[in-house]
């Protein structure tokens, strides 16, 4: 069956008590919650079950999930999710300017806490700007954040804009860096100035996207953010994977989360205080 973990191998490490993986996705069913016509790629269904398998086998016990391009602005399917348990999931959707009061209170009565823009070029690249910063205006008095997807050469031009947000910002997949640049890299200088603001948060994850396997190269590259901002990293495994060029194994994610955090105070930081604070987890 899809997303059968029954076989798969346990990570050696051990995540602690309140983990929480901080960026996945549900998909699906398509039956059910169909895909948007406008999306630039159709995922295999990967519904909650599937997530929740993912989790059991992990040891997770709090998820973050994250509307992903191909439902579009139409949140269902991870406000679904949420619904099955409320007190440890917590979701970012996708919104445009249709979007009124009554929905923004629907979403943050289901569990919404941020909403997500996408820059990535594979992905439509840059949204209208005009409706990002509507949509920005709408939220920053609700407690809620903007995540946004980037990829490494477009940090530096979108600085400017980040450094002007209102409320805080979480930059996906470490800015997406080239890992084999190194952190000498000037993209990964301008992250690092970045997350030197109070409001920015970074997720460490994604390193099956900066980096080949075993994803070795992208190990200095997180340790560097957890070592600069510990109380405002997040990790995740984005979970299926979407557009990736290879089949990627969680339990090697979370074996790499001892080689970013050193010591169990940063891993409980990075994995239990720090989305917990974010994101209201109790």
């Amino acid at each position: 069956m899809p997303h059968d973990f029954t076989t798969r191998r346990k990570p050696r490490f051990k995540l602690p008590p309140g983990a929480c993986d901080a960026h996945n996705h549900v998909f699906g069913p398509a039956a059910k919650f169909p895909y948007a016509p406008e999306r630039r790629y159709t995922p295999a269904d990967a519904p909650k079950e599937a997530l929740a398998a993912l989790h059991a086998h992990l040891g997770v016990e709090r998820a973050v999930i994250v509307q992903a391009s191909c439902h579009g602005k139409d949140n269902r399917a991870m406000l679904d999710a949420i619904a099955d348990r409320p007190d440890k999931r917590r979701g970012v959707a996708i919104v445009d300017a249709g979007f009124g009061d009554e929905d923004y209170a629907a979403l943050d009565r289901g569990g919404i806490r941020g909403v997500r823009f996408n820059f990535v070029r594979h992905l439509g690249g840059a949204p209208d700007m005009d409706v990002f910063h509507q949509v920005i205006d709408r939220i920053k008095g609700m407690g809620w954040h903007v995540v946004l997807h980037m990829d490494g050469p477009d940090i530096i031009p979108l600085t400017d804009m980040m450094q002007q947000l209102p409320l805080p910002f979480v930059i996906d997949h470490m800015g997406r860096v080239d890992a084999a640049a190194g952190t000498g890299q000037p993209a990964f200088r301008a992250l690092l100035a970045l997350a030197r603001r109070e409001n920015c948060w970074i997720k460490v994850c994604g390193s099956e996207r900066i980096a080949p396997p075993p994803y070795a190269a992208a190990i200095p590259i997180a340790r560097a953010l957890v070592e600069a901002i510990p109380d405002r990293v997040l990790w995740g495994t984005d979970f299926p994977h979407p557009n990736l060029d290879h089949p990627a194994d969680e339990a090697d994610l979370v074996d790499l989360v001892p080689q970013f955090a050193l010591t169990p105070e940063a891993q409980r930081k990075l994995l239990v205080d720090n989305p917990a604070r974010l994101y209201g987890f109790v």
